[in-house]
């Protein structure tokens, strides 16, 4: 039986790029071609993203996926992954899926987030993948659908969200 009595110390430090900045970068670029910045590392990451730990693995029209290793910090009272980083990779994968599907100087805000938690998230489970995915476009409002799943496939949580584009 183990007599150590020394407190684990839990502490967490990152850092982020000025958020203004970064806005400034979508100028000039389409949709696409922002995210693809943020891919391959010429813009940095949202702050959201650094403060969840979330990346960006890929980028196409109209397709976006978001990768996500739980760890203890997105833990709840319950001692699983909070719902509010389910909520948040979600609704990043339905909004930059629409995002990715506009032109230059074009944007959008979220109108909405249906989020469905079916599987439980832990440490334990590995990293997940969240996709989105463009279901419909209109001229004034985006439908989006995304899905948070393990390395075997399972479904974790899903989401779909209308967009107004902001022309």
């Amino acid at each position: 039986m183990s007599t150590d009595t020394t407190p684990v110390v839990r502490e967490r430090t990152y850092s982020w790029d000025d958020p203004r900045a970064l806005a400034k970068q979508v100028e000039g670029r389409t949709g696409l071609e922002f995210l693809q910045a943020l891919v391959s590392g010429e813009l940095p990451p949202p702050p959201i993203m650094a403060t969840i730990g979330a990346g960006v693995e890929s980028v196409e029209a109209g397709r976006v996926v978001f990768t996500l290793t739980p760890a203890e910090f997105h833990y709840n009272p319950i001692g699983s992954v909070h719902g509010g980083v389910y909520a948040t990779l979600l609704d990043s994968a339905c909004g930059c899926a629409v995002q990715s599907t506009l032109p230059a100087g074009v944007g959008y805000t979220s109108l909405d987030l249906s989020v469905r938690f079916l599987r439980p998230m832990s440490t334990g489970t590995g990293p997940v993948r969240c996709e989105g995915v463009v279901v419909s476009a209109g001229r004034r409002v985006a439908l989006a659908r995304a899905s948070i799943t393990d390395t075997t496939g399972r479904l974790l949580g899903e989401a779909t969200s209308s967009c107004l584009i902001l022309a």
